[in-house]
C-alpha cells in the first residue's frame, strides 16, 4: 500500500495487489492464449459467404458503421488482449497482400486453435502440433496448385474476371447490384493495368462518392472529378479540347512583406489606386489568355472583380482546390503545377478532352469531371448511395473488387469458392496423414478437420443443416471426384460452383492458409504470459 497525491494534491490510497495475482505458465498460458484468439475469430465467423450477417460497430465519437468485412471490423474493435490484436494484424496482412479474404482467414486461424487445444488436452507437445500445422499447409499450398483452373482474358473479353469479383462482391451489402460494381471494377482495373509487366498501380483508381441518388447510378469515368464548380454562374458549363492552367498563385496583387499604410485623402488618389489594382488583374487575365488557356485552375481563391474579369473574357475559372486534387489533375492531364504567373507557358498548360460540370437532384451541389485526359490512364469511380454509410461500405466493397482483379492480372489462376477447395484440401491432407509416422500425423489429421469449418460456417450462415450439408457435399467430392463441389448457400439447386460460377483467386486461397498457420503457430509457442510489473 503506498500514498500518492493527485494534481490538485488531493491524497489517494495506491494498493498494490501484485501478489494476490497468479502468472500464467506452460499449458494455461496456452490455453488462455487459445481462448483470446478463439474469441476474436467467433465473432467474424457468422459474417463468412454471401449469406453472412453485417455487424455494427459505433465508435468513441458516436460514428456508426456497419460492415461484414473483416478486416475493417477487427480495425475499429478496441481489442486488449495481446493474442486478440495477433489476429487484428493477421486480417490486417491479409488485406494489405491480397485485399480479399479477410474474414475467411481469422475464421481459418480460429479453427486451427480449437483443434490445436484439442491436442494439448491429450498431452501433445505444441511444437509438434506446429510442425504438423506446417506439413499440413505445405501439402495444401501444392494440392491448391494441382486443383487452380488457369483462364485467358483480354481487353476484349473481361467476362472471367468479372465472374471472380462478382464472387467476391456477393458476400457484402452491395450484392444486388454485383454485376454492375464489378464490370466497373474489371474495366478501372484494364484501363491503368500493364498488361505486359503484369502490374497494376491502383493509386491511379480513385474512388470518390456523394450521398445522393441509388447505388445503380454509381458510373465509372476516364479522367478526374473535383467536388468544386465554376467560380461565376455564367460561366460556360462545358468545355471541349480544354487547355488548362494549374495555379497555386492567388488571383489578387501582391502584399508587401513589409509592415504599411497608404494615405487616400483624395477621390483622384482612390481612382489611381482602383485602376492600378484593375490592371494588376488584367495583366494576369492576359497572362493566362496569352499562353492559350481555356480554363484555369486555382488552389487560391479570388474576389468578385477578379471573377468579373474572368468571366468577361470568357475564361472559365475554378478556385479552391485542394492541394492532393491538383496533384491528381497535373498527373493526369501532363500539365505542371505554376506557382507565379511570370512562369506560365504553353508547355505547362495540361490538356484534356472534355471538362464539364454536373449537377445533382434538386440539390445545388454540382462537381467537375475532367475527362478524356491526355498524359494518363487515371480513372474515377464515382459512387452514389443513400447515406454515408451505404457509401463507404461501398467503396470498401469495390476495393476487395479492385484488389482480387489486379491478383488476377498477376496470376490468372483460380480455385472453386463456397468451400469446394477446403474440402478437397481437407480430403487430401486427410489422405496424407498415413504417410507421416510420427505424432505429427495428430497435427495433420487436426488440420484437415480444422478446414472442415469454414464450409460449416458458409452453410450454417446460410441457414442450412451444417453437419449433414458438409457430409452430403464431401460424400459427393469423393464419389465424382470432382473439386467443384461446395456449398449451395445461394439455393440455386446445385452443388458445383463451377455452374454457379463461383471463383476465389489462388494466390488468395493460399495465402490465407499460408498466414493462419503462422499465426497459430506463433500462438501455440507462447508458454509464458508477463506483465510489465515483472519485468
Amino acid at each position: 500500500m503506498a500514498l500518492a497525491f493527485d494534481e490538485y494534491g488531493r491524497p489517494f490510497i495506491i494498493l498494490r495487489e501484485q501478489e494476490s495475482k497468479s502468472r500464467l505458465r506452460g499449458l494455461d498460458a496456452q490455453k488462455a492464449n487459445i481462448a483470446a484468439g478463439v474469441a476474436v475469430s467467433r465473432i467474424l465467423r457468422t459474417s463468412l459467404g454471401p449469406k453472412g450477417m453485417d455487424k455494427m460497430l459505433q465508435s468513441p465519437d458516436g460514428d456508426i458503421t456497419i460492415t461484414n468485412d473483416g478486416a475493417t471490423i477487427l480495425e475499429q474493435m478496441d481489442v486488449d488482449n495481446q493474442i486478440g490484436k495477433l489476429m487484428v494484424e493477421l486480417s490486417r496482412s491479409q488485406d494489405y497482400e491480397i485485399g480479399d479474404g479477410t474474414t475467411g482467414v481469422v475464421v481459418m486461424a480460429g479453427a486451427l486453435l480449437e483443434q490445436a487445444e484439442k491436442l494439448l488436452e491429450r498431452g501433445i507437445h505444441p511444437i509438434r502440433i506446429a510442425e504438423g500445422f506446417e506439413i499440413s499447409s505445405r501439402i495444401i499450398v501444392d494440392h491448391l496448385e494441382k486443383i487452380a483452373h488457369k483462364f485467358d482474358f483480354s481487353d476484349t473479353n473481361i467476362e472471367p474476371l468479372v465472374q471472380t469479383c462478382m464472387t467476391t462482391l456477393s458476400s457484402k451489402i452491395v450484392n444486388r447490384c454485383k454485376r454492375s460494381l464489378a464490370e466497373i471494377a474489371v474495366k478501372s482495373v484494364m484501363a491503368v493495368a500493364d498488361l505486359e509487366r503484369k502490374d497494376v498501380n491502383l493509386d491511379l483508381i480513385k474512388v470518390e462518392g456523394k450521398v445522393g441518388g441509388k447505388l445503380e447510378d454509381t458510373e465509372l469515368i476516364y479522367g478526374i472529378i473535383v467536388d468544386k464548380d465554376m467560380s461565376h454562374p455564367q460561366m460556360p458549363k462545358q468545355i471541349s479540347d480544354a487547355k488548362i492552367a494549374i495555379l497555386t498563385c492567388p488571383f489578387e496583387p501582391p502584399k508587401p512583406k513589409t509592415k504599411h499604410k497608404v494615405d487616400i485623402d483624395t477621390v483622384e488618389k482612390f481612382q489611381t489606386l482602383r485602376k492600378q489594382e484593375q490592371k494588376y488583374f488584367d495583366d494576369m487575365v492576359q497572362k493566362c489568355k496569352d499562353v492559350g488557356a481555356t480554363l484555369v485552375i486555382c488552389q487560391w481563391g479570388f474576389d468578385d472583380e477578379a471573377n468579373h474579369l474572368l468571366m468577361n473574357r470568357n475564361l472559365p475559372a475554378v478556385r479552391w482546390v485542394g492541394g492532393v486534387e491538383l496533384e491528381l489533375i497535373a498527373i493526369a492531364t501532363g500539365g505542371r503545377i505554376v506557382p507565379r504567373f511570370q512562369e506560365l507557358t504553353p508547355e505547362k498548360l495540361g490538356k484534356a478532352g472534355l471538362v464539364r460540370e454536373k449537377a445533382f437532384g434538386t440539390t445545388k451541389d454540382r462537381m467537375l469531371y475532367i475527362e478524356h485526359c491526355a498524359n494518363s490512364k487515371a480513372v474515377t469511380i464515382f459512387i452514389r448511395g443513400g447515406n454515408k454509410m451505404m457509401i463507404e461500405e461501398t467503396k470498401r466493397s469495390i476495393h476487395d473488387a479492385l484488389c482480387v482483379a489486379r491478383n488476377l492480372i498477376r496470376n490468372n489462376s483460380v480455385v472453386y469458392g463456397g468451400g469446394a477447395a477446403e474440402i478437397s484440401c481437407s480430403i487430401a491432407v486427410e489422405a496424407a496423414a498415413d504417410k507421416y509416422p510420427g505424432v505429427e500425423q495428430y497435427a495433420i489429421r487436426a488440420f484437415a478437420d480444422a478446414l472442415d469449418s469454414v464450409p460449416m460456417a458458409l452453410a450454417e450462415n446460410s441457414g442450412l443443416q451444417p453437419i449433414e450439408t458438409l457430409s452430403a457435399v464431401k460424400a459427393q467430392q469423393i464419389k465424382e471426384n470432382n473439386h467443384c463441389c461446395g456449398i449451395d448457400c445461394n439455393d440455386t439447386g446445385t452443388n458445383d460452383m463451377r455452374e454457379q460460377n463461383v471463383f476465389e483467386t489462388l494466390i488468395g486461397k493460399q495465402q490465407q492458409i499460408l498466414l493462419a498457420t503462422q499465426v497459430v503457430k506463433m500462438i501455440l509457442k507462447i508458454d509464458d504470459v508477463i506483465s510489465p510489473s515483472e519485468y
